[in-house]
Parts: C-alpha cells; sequence; structure tokens
C-alpha cells in the first residue's frame, strides 16, 4: 500500500515509542526468570507481538492491563513443537538458545527477509552445546532439540551481536538455576569467548536487562570474554525473581523525529534517555557533528531546521542509523561519509544497495566504497515513487526525506514501518505533517 507526504512544517511535542530491543530483551528475561515480573510501557510493534508468542508457547503466563504487562513463568516449558519469530532478527537469534533449553525437539520458523538470513552461527555452536539441530542450509527453519548445556565455547560477533545476547541470557539463567541445573555442581566457572564483537552497546543493554531481572550477570572482559562465576560469592544474582521493568523509549525509532525536526521543526522529542545502553542513542552525535539545530534539557530533546554541514560518522556499533542518517545527510551541505557499510548485507534488505537505489530517485547521490558511504547532499531533494523494499527502516527514511522535498513523496509497501513503528505515520501527523493515511491498511 501507499502513503504519500507532501512538503511540511512540523510543530510540537511528540513521545517516542516503546524500544523493541528492551522490550523484546524484557520478554525473554522474564520467561526465563521464575515467578512474576511486570513490564512497565510495553511495545507493540509488529516484532514485539511476535516475541510475546513465543514465551508463550514456551509457558509463560501473560496478562495484558493497560500500560502494563505481568508475565508469570516457571522457566522454559514448551506448549507446542512448533514456533514463529516472525520477521524479527534479535527474536530468532535471541530466542534459539533460550528454547534449546528444553527437551522436547521445536521447529522454529520466520517468515519475510528472515528466510533469507544466515544462521549458520547455530549450526556451528549448537552441537558444542549438547543441542542437536536441523536446519535448511543454514536458513530457517531450524529443528532444535535440547537441553542445552553451558559450556566454555567462542564465537564469532562479527555478524551480529544478537547471537551472544541470547547465549548469556541462557548462561545467566542456567547459572541461577532458573532454567534448570545445567551445570555440575564441581563447575566454578564457565565462559564464552568472543571474536571481533560488533554493536558493543546492544550488549550492554542485554547485561543490564539481565541484571534487572535477576540474572546472574557475568564478569565482562572487555567484551571479548563473558565469564559466570557459578559461586555465589563472587557474582551472585541481583534479583529476586519478581522484577518490575520499564521498557525505555526508542532510539531507534526516535532517531527518526529527531533527523524530522532537524529538517522540517521545529518539534520537542520526549521520553529518550541519554544515558542509555541503546547503540542509536548515538545519533545525537551525528546530529551535532551536522551543526543540527538541537536542544537538551528536562522537557527532552529540541529540533529546529538550521543550516548543516556534511559529517563524518563511524555507525559500525549502530548500523541501524544509516536511514535516518542518510535522509539527514541529504540536507547537509557537501559529503557525509559514514563508515560500517558492511554491517548492512542481512538487514531486512541490504540496506546500503536500497538507500542507495530510493535516494537515487530524490536526485540525491550515494557512493558505496568498501565499507564506507558517501551521501552528497545539500542540493534539492525531489519528491518521488519510492519503495521501502519491505523494510520498516527505508520506508521511514523515504517520509523524513520527503518532509522538505520539492514536491510529493509516494512510498510503495508503506506498511513495513509496523514492524517496529505501527505509530509513526499517525505521529508524523500529530506534528503538523501532511501525511495520507488508509487506516484500513494498518496495524494500529
Amino acid at each position: 500500500m501507499k502513503v504519500t507526504i507532501q512538503p511540511s512544517q512540523l510543530k510540537g511535542s511528540i513521545q517516542t515509542p516503546a524500544s523493541k530491543s528492551s522490550m523484546q530483551r524484557a520478554l525473554a528475561a522474564g520467561l526465563l526468570t521464575k515467578g512474576k515480573c511486570i513490564i512497565n510501557n510495553p511495545g507493540h510493534s509488529n516484532d514485539d507481538k511476535a516475541a510475546l508468542k513465543v514465551i508463550e508457547a514456551m509457558g509463560a503466563a501473560i496478562d495484558s492491563t493497560g500500560d502494563q504487562l505481568i508475565i508469570e513463568s516457571n522457566g522454559v516449558n514448551p506448549l507446542t513443537n512448533e514456533v514463529n519469530c516472525g520477521e524479527s532478527g534479535l527474536g530468532i537469534r535471541m530466542f534459539a538458545p533460550i528454547i534449546a533449553l528444553s527437551e522436547k525437539e521445536i521447529t522454529i520458523h520466520g517468515e519475510g527477509s528472515l528466510l533469507d538470513r544466515p544462521m549458520d552461527f547455530f549450526d556451528e555452536i549448537f552441537p558444542q552445546l549438547g543441542v542437536k539441530i536441523k536446519s535448511n542450509h543454514g536458513k530457517l527453519p531450524i529443528v532444535i532439540k535440547g537441553p542445552l548445556q553451558p559450556a566454555n565455547i567462542e564465537v564469532d560477533g562479527s555478524l551480529s551481536s544478537q547471537f551472544l545476547t541470547g547465549l548469556l541470557m541462557v548462561y545467566g539463567a542456567s547459572t541461577n538455576s532458573f532454567a534448570g541445573e545445567a551445570l555440575d555442581s564441581d563447575n566454578s566457572i564457565v565462559s564464552i569467548k568472543v571474536r571481533d564483537l560488533k554493536s558493543k552497546p546492544y550488549i550492554d543493554l542485554t547485561l543490564d536487562v539481565m541484571k534487572q531481572f535477576g540474572l546472574r550477570v557475568p564478569e565482562n572482559k572487555n567484551y571479548e570474554e563473558f565469564i559466570f562465576h557459578t559461586d555465589s560469592s563472587l557474582f551472585p544474582p541481583v534479583g529476586s525473581g519478581r522484577a518490575v521493568y520499564t521498557v525505555e523509549g526508542d532510539w531507534s525509532g526516535g532517531a527518526f523525529l529527531l533527523v524530522a525536526g532537524a529538517i522540517a521543526g521545529p518539534i520537542t522529542v520526549r521520553g529518550l534517555d541519554l544515558t542509555s545502553t541503546q547503540a542509536d542513542r548515538a545519533i545525537v552525535d551525528a546530529l551535532m557533528a551536522a551543526n543540527a539545530g538541537i536542544a537538551m534539557d528536562a522537557k527532552g530533546i529540541q529540533l529546529h531546521p538550521t543550516p548543516m554541514d556534511g559529517f563524518y560518522f563511524d555507525a559500525t556499533d549502530c548500523p541501524d542509523l544509516f536511514p535516518p542518517l542518510v535522509a539527514l545527510a541529504a540536507y547537509c551541505k557537501g559529503k557525509t561519509t559514514i563508515k560500517g557499510v558492511s554491517r548492512l548485507l542481512h538487514k531486512e534488505s541490504n540496506r546500503a544497495l536500497t538507500l542507495q537505489d530510493e535516494f537515487d530517485k530524490m536526485g540525491v547521490t550515494i557512493e558505496l566504497n568498501g565499507d564506507l558511504m558517501v551521501i552528497h547532499g545539500g542540493g534539492v531533494v525531489k519528491g518521488a515513487d519510492v519503495h521501502s523494499h519491505h523494510d520498516h527502516r527505508i520506508a521511514m527514511a523515504c517520509a523524513v526525506a520527503g518532509l522538505k522535498s520539492d514536491s510529493e513523496m509516494v512510498i510503495e509497501d508503506a506498511q513495513a514501518v509496523n514492524k517496529s513503528y505501527p505509530d509513526f505515520y499517525n505521529d508524523l501527523k500529530s506534528l503538523g505533517a501532511s501525511v495520507s493515511l488508509p487506516h484500513q491498511h494498518f496495524n494500529l
């Protein structure tokens, strides 16, 4: 379906959506933590909904009351032999090790672009942990049978930190005896060594969620080794299994709002924690590097249009920022260089090529040179008929770019935003953007 964005002036204040990175980790931790957990400010993106279905299938009881979820769990106790992670890359990579704690044979499915993402990691690692696995030549669906037995292993962290997130949670639960007696009593230490870890801030978020839910948090040796001490006097569990967790505002979705304000404001964006461990908090650094009109106070982050300059930014640890950064760079005078293109291959689309193709329709030239993307900005951004390639962040980047284009921006497959930010177009509209919004097609 199509959404049309007319050139617009934005004004007002907006609350950011709940972070799906924070939400999905909280749901996983709630499943692993015996007892009752309360999650405040839960998200409702498609990825969040898929994660809820996974933990219900794995035995968690969920009660939704207003802006709160109550989870009761006794660990991983599957009610079915099949689960579906939707299109969530974090979901499949994080939940597969958790599901593998069960002795039951489980088939894990996915949808859309997730079917093409590599899952070779599990083929390599699971047999080392006592898990039987059958995959579709390194792709979904995969069939696994545990129980997973934590052991000293070494993993490759260069493709995604999400694989490591699931392992850390499983080890933290197992050494707490929340998910079963997986370790011998004589085994005082078990560790995960990591080569070339990318997106370290997301591991910080994982460790923070583990701490808040009372899972045992490992000793972090410079992100090269994570050591779990089963001697409770060294690194004891910090919770009672009755966590109360508030899902953070989403810096990934908020980044598009911030860029929208810098291009077409003034607006105030509320609900973003400047001390967050979310990797995409780095959008603030990029805005400052571009000399954007940005100010921060207790009310939120204020953005207003001002002449902006091309900038350099390393997005290796925050590759989801590429789409909003390209929209920002289109309105910056001169060249902008963004590092980290190698992280874009296995997303909902090949984002480097997709951004190049769609922004070329707007008259914005993007060069790809190895790990670098160079955007030539500062000219007229043309309104155009563009396509999301079923990628939520591409759809949002095109919409933001259309706020000050010379004519309307028509986005095909615009409903892709439901994956992470289903209220995105409504939120733009609430700020004064002229947005055609065929409600009947939206999952709102």
